[in-house]
């Protein structure tokens, strides 16, 4: 994904972006080659109009998905969020955004670089409740007991349950035990195999919910214990994006990296 690309799917700001990332299970380590989609994730900064004026444009939303069944490997889905959007989903906690820090990019303005060295103002130990609360809506999707965004009857016939909200279930819990932990998550996430073999249907579905238990008290007792702050110092985090907003504005920094 390029600036050109971005501009053929009807993205109107493309010079504007910050930062794009590939996401979904290649981030994390357990793609599953001719199987998954490609999903593209990145951060603009909204022009002057757009951020100070009536009109709101928060994020961008593209895909060739939205079959039956979930996307096929030839589909791409392209989520793009506006700062001010983006540092207050990472203010809260939200561990797709929180990985932002943690990927590696496929592009990078130099402003990012400002934003990324001061990473640890976005961090809280309270964050580990959104991962925690993401995880628990892949235990209830499992269950059948809260409504799917995908529906994936091929893997529930196999195996009996969806192994891909499993897999998510777990790679949740376990980043949410390292971020509180150390204020780091690592991508491609260490058990990728692991994961893959969960996708695969090697696991019993008791087994996963016993694993989900103890990687759920782990992360709390690890909150416990977390050097990171009890919560984000949001005038902080509010002074520095209003800076990057400033001096993108102000043409400085506009050579991409």
């Amino acid at each position: 994904m390029n600036h050109a690309q971005l501009k053929e799917v009807g993205f109107p700001y493309p010079e504007n972006v910050l930062l794009l990332i590939e996401g979904g299970s290649k981030l994390h380590g357990a793609k599953l080659e001719g199987k998954d989609d490609t999903d593209w994730y990145g951060l603009y900064v909204e022009p002057a109009e757009i951020a100070l004026g009536l009109e709101e444009f928060q994020h961008f939303v593209y895909s060739t998905g939205g079959k039956p069944g979930g996307n096929g490997p030839q589909d791409v889905d392209l989520t793009l969020y506006g700062l001010r959007k983006w540092a207050g989903l990472a203010c809260k906690g939200n561990p797709s955004v929180l990985h932002f820090f943690f990927a590696k990019p496929l592009f990078a303005h130099p402003l990012w670089s400002r934003i990324w060295e001061q990473r640890a103002l976005f961090f809280a130990r309270n964050h580990v409740e959104q991962f925690l609360g993401y995880a628990e809506s892949q235990l209830k999707r499992l269950y059948n007991e809260r409504s799917k965004d995908v529906n994936r009857p091929e893997l529930e016939a196999a195996h009996g349950y969806d192994t891909k909200f499993a897999m998510h279930l777990i790679r949740l819990l376990g980043e949410a035990r390292e971020f509180v932990e150390n204020g780091t998550i690592t991508l491609p996430r260490p058990n990728a195999g692991e994961l893959i073999q969960i996708r695969l249907g090697k696991y019993e579905l008791s087994e996963l919910i016993a694993w989900a238990k103890r990687l759920q008290q782990e992360a709390a007792e690890a909150k416990e214990r977390s050097p990171l702050p009890e919560r984000v110092d949001k005038k902080a985090v509010s002074c520095l994006i209003a800076g990057v907003y400033q001096d993108f504005w102000n043409g400085q920094g506009n050579l991409a990296k």
